[in-house]
């Protein structure tokens, strides 16, 4: 299982996993009361699931010559999204910061 925490606006916002059977699941901090991390995942709901990447992380992704620049020198796997995420965490579009979680 991979771990990430997610920051808005440098408050954690929750956790995003990813699980063994190739679901995801992101959870938000019980003590965040900030702007959601995206608007198709309102804090009304603490608790999401998804069967695929969450697509809201994946637009986050690079994407062209980005990505392949960002596999080779990382040496990632096309197909590791999570991976991919964590790698470009620190610099993203918008108002969001993603680090591995111990």
């Amino acid at each position: 299982m991979k771990l990430a925490h997610i920051y808005q606006q440098d408050q954690i916002a929750g956790l995003l996993e990813a699980l063994d059977d190739g679901s995801y699941r992101f959870a938000y901090d019980a003590n965040f009361h900030g702007e959601p991390v995206s608007l198709t995942m309102p804090t009304s709901q603490r608790m999401w699931e998804f069967s695929r990447f969450p697509a809201p992380f994946e637009g986050l992704l690079p994407e062209g010559g980005q990505l392949e620049a960002l596999l080779r020198l990382r040496k990632l796997d096309r197909n590791d999204l999570f991976g991919q995420l964590l790698a470009v965490g620190h610099d993203v579009v918008g108002s969001l910061r993603i680090e591995a979680a111990p």
